[in-house]
């Protein structure tokens, strides 16, 4: 069921530290196509807003002083199923699946979904927080993840999996 024109959207966030600075061959290919990748973004039906600096990336905001290294992302949707579609069944799907090839395996939660208000754009600290909530309390109404959607604010419906196929998201 789609929660589009219910006055709630769906936020996300996800981390990753670098294996690599930005200017290092070894990680240049995904700067590279981060242009490319946002503008998909930018063109899909459900896109509402995503995180991004003058350069239009969110690569830009430095996350933690103490690791530079540490990319930030955020996103805004108008439900799960437009979020879940550009992830796992756009041109996003191949780029995600070389991020061990950019990125440290992370410890802990790099990915978490939560509903904001329609209007809302949601800040870094915020999107932190939910991260934070997701790795001490697991999944729940106010950090969750595709495994374990939670439904919008106001419904009772149990959580949903939407989990994707492995075949689509390479080696997770």
């Amino acid at each position: 069921m789609s929660e589009a024109g219910t006055g709630w959207h769906l936020a996300q966030i996800n981390i990753g530290k670098m294996l690599a600075p930005k200017g290092d061959p070894a990680v240049q290919p995904f700067f590279d196509a981060l242009d490319r990748i946002n503008a998909i973004a930018d063109g899909l039906p459900g896109f509402v807003w995503r995180l991004q600096s003058d350069s239009g990336n969110a690569t830009d905001f430095e996350v933690a002083a103490a690791d530079p290294l540490l990319l930030v992302n955020m996103s805004v949707w108008q439900d799960a199923e437009s979020l879940f579609d550009f992830v796992y069944r756009s041109a996003h799907t191949p780029e995600m699946a070389r991020r061990r090839e950019y990125f440290h395996r992370f410890e802990g939660a790099y990915q978490a979904l939560w509903w904001v208000p329609a209007g809302h754009r949601p800040s870094i600290d915020e999107g932190l927080s939910r991260l934070w909530m997701l790795d001490r309390f697991g999944p729940t109404p106010q950090s969750f993840t595709f495994k374990e959607r939670f439904p919008q604010p106001g419904l009772a419906d149990p959580p949903v999996d939407m989990q994707p196929d492995p075949w689509c998201v390479g080696n997770a």
